[in-house]
């Protein structure tokens, strides 16, 4: 249900909000983790290797609809904070309007560039039609990816974060339940995987939108708000464009970390960085989705002139994502060797320990990668792209230098400890501008 975030005890109202998202998450990446899972069980390491190596591609589509998303969100939390209900109508028009134009692009560069993006990755030939099967599929169930992003985001800014809880629960059962049908039924390989993604979420988008339009309907304004509004498109583009910029070179980044993987021409070591790059981004996702539900938290009350609440949102937003970033730290410490086994039937001793490598390097480091994304969810809410920005910019380019230079000397184990050496540095930036109150100095403008 719509939720003032603007009101109540501040962890309280976090706590109720964020709970539901952190589930999201983890059903999210359930089903992300499925096709993975059955890739590499049921059709081999190969397979495994082929879902792997479109990943940083798919990732980048991501990076569009997150970003895009993320920046209508924020608008829309202003101004439902604000109580501007016509504008806020409006905006969200608007952002279906161009989100949907921006799917349909990007489905058509998708489509005429599969292959040659794949080649440039130096994706080994033995994987290459399994890659571009499993990627040309993806790339059509696009706009369904930015439908459901977009609505999830216009969702959470009138604070209702239970609705697509229940509707991703529906979609990840209703994913792995067709992954099965088309890999062990239909015998369809690595494609069958990306069908299986495409037509669970392009039902669960379709539901979710219908939905959000019949809650909108019931919001009372005093004008008829517009189908498209171009002063409301330079808004959210204002904060759109950074977000897809940021989401955008971050996966150019793990572009370049996967080609580092596949120059070594070895299938085995790719797949055991498949497995542990898909537990990562488990990890990773949970923690950011905590903070997009901190980002709305804090432009809800920036738009209703409430600075001093966050101040008591960050607090509550980091000590929940730290609780969580240690259950996953010992959870992936533990059970880092079963976790990797659980990708592949059979696993070449190779493939595990590239994978454990990589959990053992990274995971300490949850917690650092948590203080960054909860000073960044502030700096966003808040409207502070160029700060948001050059921590997460700082983050990615240490992480391809230091990849690309590690790894001459100490192989793949060095392209692993890029990452902890960029959390740290770019956290420490992130929680510098928080800490100087950069958020305070950028509110909604009209």
């Amino acid at each position: 249900m719509i939720t003032d975030m603007t009101v109540g005890k501040p962890w309280r109202v976090l706590l109720n909000f964020s709970l539901p998202l952190l589930l999201s998450a983890v059903f999210q990446q359930f089903y992300n983790i499925a096709d993975t899972v059955i890739a590499g069980r049921c059709l081999g390491e190969n397979a495994l290797a082929a879902v792997g190596a479109s990943f940083p591609i798919t990732m980048i589509f991501m990076a569009f609809a997150l970003g895009s998303s993320q920046g209508a969100s924020i608008v829309i939390s202003q101004l439902f904070g604000a109580k501007r209900l016509t504008e806020m109508k409006t905006a969200v028009n608007t952002s279906y309007v161009s989100i949907i134009s921006l799917s349909l692009f990007l489905t058509l560069v998708g489509v005429v560039f599969c292959v040659p993006m794949l080649s440039a990755l130096s994706t080994p030939a033995e994987i290459m039609t399994d890659s571009a099967d499993y990627l040309r599929i993806y790339t059509f169930g696009l706009v369904f990816l930015f439908l459901y992003n977009v609505s999830t985001a216009v969702f959470s800014s009138l604070g209702d974060s239970k609705t697509p809880l229940v509707l991703l629960i529906c979609s990840s059962v209703g994913n792995v339940g067709l992954d099965l049908l088309c890999v062990q039924v239909f015998h369809m390989g690595v494609g069958g995987l990306a069908l299986a993604t495409l037509t669970a979420q392009g039902i669960a988008s379709i539901i979710a939108t219908v939905i959000l339009f019949a809650r909108l309907k019931g919001i009372e304004t005093p004008q008829k708000p517009k189908l498209f509004s171009a002063p409301a498109l330079a808004n959210i583009s204002r904060l759109a464009i950074p977000g897809i910029l940021q989401q955008s070179f971050v996966s150019v980044g793990n572009l370049f970390i996967q080609s580092a993987v596949n120059g070594f021409g070895i299938p085995a070591v790719i797949a055991g960085y498949t497995a542990a790059i898909k537990l990562n981004t488990f990890a990773v996702t949970m923690f950011t989705t905590l903070s997009g539900g901190l980002s709305n938290y804090t432009a809800q009350n920036l738009g209703a002139g409430k600075p001093e609440r966050v101040k008591a949102g960050f607090k509550s937003g980091l000590i929940m994502s730290e609780i969580v970033a240690l259950t996953v730290t010992l959870i992936a410490l533990v059970f880092h060797t079963p976790l990797v086994e659980l990708f592949v039937e059979d696993p070449s001793e190779l493939v595990i320990s590239t994978g454990t490598d990589f959990l053992l390097i990274v995971s300490p480091f949850y917690f650092t990668v948590c203080a960054k994304l909860t000073a960044d969810s502030i700096l966003k809410g808040a409207g502070v792209m160029k700060c948001f920005m050059a921590s997460t910019f700082t983050d990615l380019l240490l992480r391809v230098i230091l990849a690309l230079v590690f790894s001459q000397f100490a192989g793949v184990v060095g392209i692993w400890w890029s990452w902890p050496i960029g959390w740290i540095i770019s956290a420490a930036l992130a929680l510098f501008f928080y800490f100087k109150g950069y958020w305070k100095r950028v509110l909604y403008n009209d």
